[in-house]
């Protein structure tokens, strides 16, 4: 069972990949072919054989930056930015190890995500699976709930702004200044969705980071004031403001009230 759920998770981080990527197909023909690899290799004769092997080099490219891919259109930018905020206002550089942090980051944001992933599994993947949907119904099927998911996000002064931003850069003709009022969202093109989601998630997390930083900051500057009034200018302040952060953040339950509203963050 736990092998089969891995299976699924695989499957479907890979259908976003080809989610994402799938709108640059789309724009440049109607009918997207699905190459077939062979083990024979020979000339291309026709240019659509040469069009099939740059198909092919795209595909294997973009599996290799399927890692940045995923980071970039989910909710693994303001986690993983979060988390290390509060490691750094601890003062702790090595612990928990980052490996950790990463980790942690990765499994909040399937969390954060299944919904999403889901909805994509049930409308895409599995109709397209069965055969009863096209590859360019199975793109726009799927990337639906993705696109979803960053609109989302994006609902608010500022991830309106980002948008107002990418959208002036791009020269689009939609001036978008209430995400509300726009009737089909399908005008405003990914390319200029996701960086402007990337921008938002950015600061998104820094905002969350100076809320984080601030109780512990008072302490640093409370026992460096104590230590300076003793004349005891040796000792490292941070010997003493490390156990003092470390009590507080676990008296708070600290980790708890983090996740908890990151995870609220966005709902």
């Amino acid at each position: 069972m736990f092998l089969l759920k891995n299976k699924k998770i695989i499957i479907l981080t890979l259908v976003l990949v080809l989610l994402i990527t799938g709108d640059i197909f789309a724009q440049e023909a109607t009918q997207i072919p699905i190459p077939t690899i062979g083990l024979n290799i020979g000339e291309a004769q026709t240019p659509s054989e040469v069009s099939l092997g740059l198909q092919i080099l795209f595909l294997l490219t973009i599996l290799s930056l399927s890692p940045s891919i995923i980071i970039m259109t989910t909710s693994f930018i303001r986690v993983s930015i979060v988390l290390n905020f509060i490691q750094r206002a601890l003062s702790l550089q090595d612990t928990p190890p980052r490996t950790l942090v990463m980790g942690l980051s990765l499994f909040l944001t399937f969390f954060i995500m299944m919904p999403t992933i889901t909805q994509i599994n049930d409308t895409a993947l599995q109709p397209y699976l069965q055969g009863s949907m096209g590859v360019n119904e199975f793109y726009s099927s799927g990337m639906k709930p993705l696109r979803n998911f960053m609109f989302d996000t994006l609902r608010g002064e500022g991830g309106m702004r980002s948008l107002d931003l990418f959208l002036s850069i791009s020269d689009s003709e939609i001036a978008l200044r209430d995400i509300d009022s726009v009737e089909d969202l399908d005008l405003i093109p990914t390319m200029v969705l996701i960086p402007a989601f990337i921008i938002n998630e950015i600061t998104i997390a820094f905002k969350m980071g100076i809320y984080l930083f601030v109780p512990f900051i008072v302490i640093d500057l409370v026992v460096a004031s104590i230590l300076m009034a003793m004349g005891m200018i040796m000792l490292p302040p941070i010997m003493i403001s490390l156990p003092l952060k470390l009590i507080l953040f676990v008296a708070v339950d600290g980790w708890r009230l983090l996740i908890l509203q990151v995870v609220e963050s966005f709902r």
